[in-house]
């Protein structure tokens, strides 16, 4: 991620228009974090993962609960079996 400050953003905006096209541009004011410039791509990309539903265990609907009843643990998770006990 290219970290650029707010006055250099202004001087050389065009620049890092065209960055942050293709990776995030993080611009600090006075030495901190202020905000971060995404392609309008990996905005609608992120708004989708922000708007995605959650349910409590009761409101899942029948095809989740079912993929949840019929589902096994991969060989790899099997190191925290312990956590189960």
């Amino acid at each position: 991620m290219v970290t650029v400050t707010a006055a250099e953003l202004q001087e050389r905006f065009e620049r890092y228009r065209h960055i942050a096209r293709t990776e995030p541009v993080s611009v600090t004011d006075e030495g901190a974090g202020a905000l971060v410039i995404v392609s309008a791509e990996e905005y609608r990309r992120l708004k989708a993962l922000d708007e995605r539903g959650s349910f409590h265990a009761w409101e899942l609907p029948d095809d989740l609960l079912m993929a949840l009843e019929t589902s096994e643990a991969p060989d790899e998770t099997a190191g925290y079996d312990h956590e189960l006990r």
